[in-house]
């Protein structure tokens, strides 16, 4: 991927970083949880997913289903930064003349299934490519689901379904930013060895740093990664991502800010995304 195409994706990531601190205030949302997975949505609508404003309707679209659905302000933000939504709409947030709220809604273009519940939304992308593979179609199906949400037992009943149907046009994402509400997961319900644990009910499964646009592209280039078996990516994150202050702090899990406090953040975003471009090759942890 070229250089020039990389940093427009850290552009557009950028600025949906700011829409989600702007959603947390005025009721809040989750913030630290949203920040985590931009940089993945961002990635997948701009260069991988066959999604657009004009084609919603469109037999032949991808699919995306965000099972970890309080994670919403990272899509709304990248719906209004690519055109699905007017970016004045997202001050709508939690007012009752709209439908952006805490979780999606399927009254906001593109979002293809409510959730918020969590651990239902792999079942339903299941059915989904089960139904394209019938149709002949060559759709890909691609979920976001959150670590601690692979706690839910039908995450793993699901598993076992798309194996069984070899659905290789399926893709599954795990934010694995480490932590599950106020608590980390390996403290709560230890999740490792994960790669293992999702090849045991048939998947092929690689990880790679969430956070780093070249990653995601190699990785995403290769999908399917073996004929005949669901895709799994485990995506090393860090809840926060962007605003050190709040980054990894089991308390920043849900943020309601006052207006100052999130101009004061948005400066600080800008801070590291400076910072960032300045200085060595960092590390996810």
């Amino acid at each position: 991927m070229k250089s020039i195409e990389i940093e427009k994706l850290k552009s557009t990531a950028l600025k949906v970083r700011e829409h989600i601190l702007r959603m947390s205030t005025g009721g809040g949302c989750f913030t630290g949880a949203s920040l985590s997975c931009v940089d993945i949505i961002v990635y997948l609508y701009s260069k991988f997913l066959n999604i657009n404003p004009q084609n919603l309707n469109n037999p032949d679209r991808d699919y995306f289903f965000l099972s970890k659905g309080h994670d919403v302000p990272a899509l709304y933000g990248v719906f209004a930064e690519l055109g699905f939504i007017e970016k004045d709409r997202l001050k709508n947030h939690l007012k009752t003349n709209d439908f952006i709220y805490w979780h999606p809604n399927r009254n906001i273009p593109g979002v293809e299934f409510h959730s918020g519940s969590l651990g239902h939304l792999l079942s339903v992308s299941i059915g989904v490519a089960i139904d394209c593979k019938m149709k002949n179609q060559n759709n890909r199906i691609v979920v976001l689901t959150g670590d601690g949400e692979l706690n839910e037992g039908s995450i793993w009943e699901a598993l076992l379904v798309a194996s069984a149907y070899k659905l290789d046009n399926l893709l599954i994402i795990v934010d694995r930013n480490r932590f599950q509400a106020n608590e980390m997961t390996e403290k709560l319900i230890p999740l490792e060895p994960l790669e293992r644990k999702f090849e045991s009910f048939g998947c092929i499964s690689v990880s790679i740093n969430g956070h780093s646009f070249e990653d995601i592209h190699e990785v995403l280039t290769r999908h399917p990664f073996v004929k005949e078996l669901p895709s799994v990516v485990i995506a090393d994150t860090i809840r926060g991502k962007g605003v050190p202050s709040i980054q990894e702090r089991a308390d920043r899990w849900f943020c309601n800010f006052s207006a100052e406090e999130v101009q004061s953040l948005i400066y600080e975003l800008h801070n590291n995304q400076t910072a960032e471009l300045t200085s060595p090759t960092l590390t996810v942890r």
